[in-house]
């Protein structure tokens, strides 16, 4: 069997603490199906489904199950505005790798702003940081990937495209790839954006009434709509 390095590689109900399957947020197919039968990690994985499907709600448990601040950062954030998420982390079980690294990093489009300012209040000791608020969204978003997802760790992302133009997708695909070249780090990224999807390397889920399902890139929704709407755009926009 081969000897993985990366960081988790199962989510399961933690026994101990059963979550009521007709209370939120188990109601939702798609964290219904991993409480009831588990999901077993690769290297990198990609969620994509509708709004209300339950991607950011995974997203941020798996973040907040390794000990990974809710609203942006590492284990050490303890950056926090207003207490929003669900209690599925207090029902999840991350089963790790052995040996493998503890670290990691969770970023979310949505707290970024308010993000930049912990850090500029609790900065790093003995290094200057960046001057975040100074640059545009997506500038920002793309400076602290590269700058804080470095060598081995869980890398945690919930819809960064919305900071992101199409070249920034790109680069930031390119430093998701470099951190998954040696087989020591993780990739769990949710998106509605195609060209994020096709991040090499990675198994993607469709989230949906369905629960969740294993997709090839080229079969999801998500993709087959953008490809329709780019070839004939006036098919859509005259119905709305």
């Amino acid at each position: 069997m081969a000897l993985h390095r990366y960081p988790v590689r199962r989510l399961e109900e933690d026994p101990a603490h059963a979550l009521d399957r007709g209370s939120w947020p188990a109601a939702l197919p798609a964290v219904a199906h991993l409480l009831d039968r588990g999901l077993d990690l690769g290297p990198a994985t990609i969620l994509v489904g509708e709004n209300g499907s339950g991607k950011s709600t995974l997203v941020e448990a798996v973040a907040l199950a390794y000990g990974l601040s809710a609203e942006g950062g590492s284990t050490g954030a303890r950056h926090s505005t207003r207490s929003t998420e669900s209690v599925l982390a207090d029902h999840l079980r991350l089963v790790r790798n052995a040996g493998a690294t503890r670290r990691g990093y969770f970023l979310r489009a949505e707290t970024m702003h308010s993000f930049y300012t912990y850090l500029e209040e609790n900065p790093r000791t003995g290094l200057p940081d960046i001057s975040f608020h100074e640059m545009s969204h997506g500038e920002s978003f793309l400076e602290l990937a590269a700058d804080r997802f470095r060598g081995r760790g869980l890398w945690v992302l919930d819809e960064p495209e919305s900071a992101l133009s199409f070249s920034g997708c790109l680069s930031l695909l390119s430093v998701l790839k470099g951190l998954l070249a040696d087989g020591r780090s993780q990739v769990i990224l949710s998106t509605h954006s195609p060209l994020l999807a096709a991040l090499p390397g990675a198994e993607i889920l469709e989230l949906g009434p369905w629960g969740l399902r294993r997709r090839a890139w080229e079969d999801l929704e998500l993709v087959g709509n953008w490809r329709s709407f780019l070839a004939s755009p006036q098919r859509y926009l005259r119905h709305l």
